[in-house]
């Protein structure tokens, strides 16, 4: 890590890989040798085009995208999703089911209530979002259009480990991957839609990735704001307006730098051993700190934990940062400390992290 670097904990905006941040610092002013900054290009420009285009391929490559899926490169955030959604795959009166597992999907469910008419068809709200759902407990109704999932909660720190599968015969799976995208391989042909805001695991605020089937193109309502049709921009390559020009070339960057990496399943080994390493830290502090998550369903992305004596976290806070660790404080609507530790948090931060942690416990025991 640079001398003049910390470790950032952020949920999002969030961490990035610093050799895409100096690849991106040395194009800064002159891309290409084109004599311009990608801030300055032209979204109709060949320069551009050439950028937009790899990000797509080595994205399709990265997850092994089907040839029957757009890839769309929005704006508006994965909250602009909550309303895309169910204006492109259904008609007012139609049923959709939603899965609650934290607040993330509940802030989608409700959003869809203007739009059709969604079933809640499971929530873990009683037992505070610690938990996912056996996936027989999920009461799906055969005639959704679509069952919908938050693929990891952001604030809670639950993860699906694998995914439902839809009982309506034309019933698609979709999924809000905001938080745990591109940290692992995943079968995009299980599902109707994925959609992911950048700004945690794979690019800066100001775009959102949407993959979507093809034959679910096309259907949106009347009422469907143009910049919300996805046919729209499919039918534009992300093109209709002027996209996120800078935001999507760090997203091309940090594609190919996870290609580099090996691709998606040497990421999710580096993943899986970062959370192992933070997760027995917690578990066996004797009680000192407490992940509240069920263990077999924790993040690998986002691990939330509280001290026994709650007194103590602005001082857990203040010194982390001291350090050199910042933005450990846990979301405002549930407390405690909150760890995201994305592709780009490399080992050496969560080692000094556990380290802190143990020193800190040991002092104040």
């Amino acid at each position: 890590m640079s001398e003049n670097r910390v470790f950032n904990f952020a949920a999002g905006p969030a961490t990035l890989p610093l050799n895409v941040l100096q690849k991106a610092q040395a194009d800064l002013v002159n891309w290409g040798g084109c004599g311009i900054s990608i801030m300055e290009m032209s979204h109709r420009s060949k320069e551009f085009l050439s950028v937009i285009q790899k990000a797509e391929a080595d994205l399709r490559q990265l997850l092994s995208i089907p040839t029957d899926y757009e890839v769309l490169f929005l704006q508006g955030g994965a909250t602009t999703q909550f309303a895309a959604i169910p204006l492109n795959l259904c008609k007012p009166e139609d049923t959709v089911d939603y899965v609650v597992t934290g607040s993330w999907g509940d802030k989608a469910f409700k959003e869809a209530q203007k739009f059709c008419k969604p079933n809640l068809a499971w929530s873990g709200k009683s037992e505070k979002f610690t938990k996912i759902p056996d996936f027989g407990e999920i009461k799906q109704d055969p005639n959704a259009n679509y069952l919908h999932i938050c693929a990891n909660e952001t604030i809670h720190g639950v993860e699906f480990k694998d995914y439902p599968t839809p009982i309506g015969k034309d019933t698609v799976l979709v999924a809000d991957m905001s938080s745990n995208f591109c940290s692992k391989p995943v079968d995009v042909s299980k599902f109707g839609l994925i959609y992911a805001g950048a700004q945690k695991n794979v690019g800066p605020s100001g775009v959102t990735i949407v993959i979507v089937r093809k034959d679910l193109l096309g259907n949106a309502q009347p009422v469907t704001p143009v910049m919300l049709d996805y046919k729209i921009h499919a039918d534009n390559k992300s093109l209709y307006n002027t996209p996120p020009c800078f935001p999507i070339y760090m997203c091309g960057l940090v594609f190919e730098d996870l290609l580099n990496q090996g691709g998606l399943e040497e990421i999710e080994r580096k993943n899986a051993e970062k959370a192992r390493i933070l997760y027995e830290t917690i578990d066996e502090s004797g009680g000192f700190y407490r992940c509240p998550v069920e263990k077999s369903v924790r993040s690998h992305m986002n691990v939330p934990f509280t001290l026994e004596k709650s007194e103590l976290e602005a001082e857990f806070i203040k010194e982390a940062a001291a350090q050199g660790m910042v933005q450990l404080k846990g979301h405002r609507s549930v407390g405690g400390m909150r760890a995201s530790i994305y592709n780009a948090m490399p080992l050496e931060g969560i080692q000094k992290l556990v380290a802190f942690m143990k020193g800190f416990q040991a002092k104040h025991a």
